[in-house]
């Protein structure tokens, strides 16, 4: 076996793996904007696939009834019994679903597409229906997300083979896949092919070696060779097809990097210090003097072959890229973007409970009628004038459950006092510039404090424009003393009047700690500590979230007290950097609950 791979396009291998078996392999998660790149890699899959092969694009929001299928409300209607109606899994069914966005899909949307990986079928039981409808399919997961957002549904992702980003010559100078009579006979010889015991144990000591430890990516990864030995017309599995596969399958699961193996010595072990008894000679009775050293089998042999081959051909910005996603993944999970809450007036609807509509609770017309159009018959409903009256019960009445996303605001503090401009102001206002940026992706909103001298100013009500937040913190001076306790009654109160109005806050206060203004505006170190820690008890009894950033060139313990009585996270921050910054905030809204 080649000590490195030869120079492969992973992601048409990927595209043609996915040509020969797409409810074998599952699927890919597509990691990357919506460029051209990854348009031309769908674009490529579609032409390739045989004629009548279904393939459809899930609409954001997309309902249950929609997806998974129910009761055809006209129909039923129409004929006095239940009607069903298929949903786009069970039409689906032996072709591609692509789901854009797919790391913002719904929870239900997500479970529905794995179950249906899972079970290769979608049962509807529901609205006086039960049917049960074939729905062996792929999923291409579009996923978009970037930084530390959250990617994909870990549930949705394992159930699919690949995880792969399309590359910018995919736009220009897509490769040709195979189509037709081609693609046939690919999928003849891989229906003939097999893995050996030896290739078996070799994937399995290959995800071992990685790290990985769901067995659906070793069978991933034994398909996706099966198929690539397929494109060399072959029916036999060799070591390049299993390292191919590994690339592909089991390097974008890894968990760790295989270290190498140390250099082995053939010089006999110094003997034992005279302190020490000299170990105790082998019992002959436990080995035979004829039998040979067991050496490693075959299959483990292959597997460090597979595994060597794998490291030597992983370019430097790939190791780069998976050990920060290795880090990310030791991290924890991004923070929110915002908290769910349920609401009875506003948001999007998510389904529906039995109810009366009363109390600002809105009837579902559509659901009431599929409730009822079952018991039709039996009900005895009339026709008046060539209409069929329907028989509504108060049993079948369904009003609208509706959930509506709470943003966070995150509200800075900012000490633009003289001493906090001769530290870290400039280094600040760059960083929270980034940490803006990064709430406007996540569509939450900011506020800005800034308290210096003797006054304290709203610079920045809440809002969700990056431009204007971008122009007050341009323009926002440095210089005079630090009226801490001042500003911090400035932010907890419209941290609280944020928290009144239905939203998350968020506050993040950035000074080093040198309080030396009053509330009246008086001089005075002493006076003006004392205040800061009562103004720090006051904000703490509100339970308020909060992250103290201490922007000293040294830690002040004093600073990270106040921030105790606050009841914050303390966060000395010497050099304030914007990925520090967001670390250390991201750090608060994954702590607190939604």
């Amino acid at each position: 076996m080649s000590a490195v791979l030869p120079e492969v396009d992973l992601t048409a291998f990927a595209a043609i793996c996915l040509l020969v078996d797409p409810a074998g392999l599952g699927g890919a998660v597509v990691e990357g904007p919506a460029d051209a790149a990854r348009a031309g890699w769908l674009d490529a899959i579609r032409r390739a696939l045989p004629g009548g092969t279904p393939w459809f694009r899930l609409p954001s929001g997309i309902t249950d009834d929609r997806l998974l299928g129910g009761l055809d409300l006209t129909a039923t209607l129409a004929t006095g019994r239940p009607v069903a109606e298929r949903g786009v899994l069970a039409a689906a069914d032996q072709g591609f679903v692509v789901v854009p966005m797919a790391e913002r899909a719904a929870a239900n949307v997500a479970g529905a597409l794995a179950a249906a990986r899972d079970a290769g079928l979608v049962r509807v039981q529901r609205d006086g229906i039960a049917m049960e409808s074939p729905a062996r399919l792929a999923v291409l997961a579009l996923d978009e997300h970037e930084g530390d957002e959250a990617p994909v549904a870990g549930a949705l992702a394992a159930r699919l083979a690949f995880r792969l980003s399309v590359p910018h010559s995919w736009a220009d100078d897509a490769p040709v896949l195979p189509t037709g009579e081609e693609l046939q006979q690919l999928r003849r010889t891989y229906a003939d092919s097999a893995l050996d015991e030896a290739a078996t144990r070799a994937l399995v000591g290959a995800a071992a070696a990685f790290g990985v430890d769901d067995i659906r990516a070793v069978l991933f990864a034994g398909r996706a060779a099966r198929a690539i030995a397929a494109l060399d017309e072959r029916d036999v599995v060799q070591d390049d097809d299993l390292a191919h596969a590994v690339r592909l399958v089991l390097v974008p699961r890894a968990t760790r990097m295989p270290e190498p193996e140390p250099p082995q010595d053939d010089a006999p072990p110094p003997p034992p210090p005279p302190s020490e008894p000299p170990p105790p000679p082998p019992d002959a009775s436990d080995a035979s003097p004829d039998e040979p050293t067991p050496e490693p089998g075959p299959e483990e042999s292959l597997a460090d072959q597979v595994v060597d081959a794998v490291l030597a051909s992983l370019p430097p910005e790939l190791l780069a890229s998976l050990g920060a996603r290795m880090e990310r993944q030791r991290a924890g999970a991004a923070g929110r973007s915002g908290a769910v809450a349920k609401a009875t007036a506003r948001g999007r609807q998510v389904g529906t409970t039995p109810g009366l509509p009363r109390g600002g609770k809105r009837l579902d017309l559509l659901a009431t009628l599929r409730t009822a159009a079952p018991w039709q018959r039996l009900r005895g409903a009339t026709l008046v004038d060539g209409v069929r009256r329907l028989a509504i019960r108060a049993e079948d009445l369904r009003i609208r459950r509706l959930r509506q996303r709470i943003g966070t605001t995150v509200c800075f503090a900012v000490d633009a006092s003289g001493s906090q401009a001769l530290n870290r102001l400039g280094e600040a206002k760059g960083a929270i510039e980034l940490l803006l940026a990064e709430s406007y992706v996540r569509r939450d909103r900011v506020a800005l404090v800034v308290f210096r001298g003797k006054t304290v100013e709203i610079a920045l009500p809440p809002t969700r424009s990056l431009a204007r937040a971008k122009r007050t913190l341009a323009g926002m001076p440095g210089g005079g003393g630090t009226p801490l306790a001042s500003g911090l009654d400035a932010v907890g109160e419209l941290a609280l009047k944020v928290k009144r109005e239905g939203g998350r806050p968020l506050v993040v206060l950035l000074t080093d700690g040198r309080a030396n203004i009053a509330r009246d505006g008086t001089g005075g170190r002493p006076r003006a500590e004392a205040e800061a820690d009562v103004s720090a008890r006051r904000f703490g009894s509100q339970a308020l979230p909060a992250l103290v950033v201490d922007t000293s060139p040294r830690p002040n313990p004093a600073l990270a007290a106040l921030a105790k009585l606050m009841g914050a996270r303390y966060a000395p921050l010497p050099v304030v950097r914007g990925d520090t910054l967001g670390a250390a905030v991201r750090a608060v809204m994954r702590s607190e609950p939604a």
